[in-house]
């Protein structure tokens, strides 16, 4: 009985791991890109996912949708070649706080269930500190 229940696990992996086409491998660790903390002023809030068809057919990105209108995704327009890469720009607006945004890729690559993974931004947007140039500097207690 054992045997039995190893060959069909074998067989079940070694059919998953053989499926022929696209694949979808994105660059960043868990699809996630940290922005940091960063200054509103100084940021335009854009950052891009590079992906590679790690497969044997062309990849197609269908949509990418992001789940609120505060972080707008573009995907490409061109199938993307076995062995080529691509990627998917984010522009977030920039609004002060913590960012954790969470974007869909739906493609055809069959690496992923459905065909639909998930990438992710977050990160802290701050206020850039303002310098008041005529206020007077404080100096050390011994000096008062």
């Amino acid at each position: 009985m054992k045997k039995y229940i190893l060959l069909t696990v074998l067989l079940v992996n070694a059919t998953i791991f053989a499926q022929g086409g696209p694949k979808i491998e994105f660059k960043d660790k868990d699809n996630t890109i940290d922005y940091g903390t960063v200054n509103k002023e100084d940021d335009n809030g854009v950052r891009s996912f590079e992906f590679t068809n790690t497969g044997d057919e062309p990849l197609i990105i269908t949509n990418v949708q992001s789940t609120c209108g505060c972080t707008v995704p573009s995907k490409p327009t061109e199938p993307i070649l076995p062995g080529k890469t691509g990627k998917i720009d984010v522009k977030y607006n920039m609004h002060t706080g913590p960012i954790r945004k969470t974007i869909t890729v739906e493609s055809n690559a069959v690496n992923v269930q459905e065909g639909r993974v998930a990438i992710k931004i977050k990160g802290e947007v701050v206020e850039k500190p303002v310098v008041n140039l005529l206020e007077k500097k404080s100096t050390s207690p011994m000096m008062q």
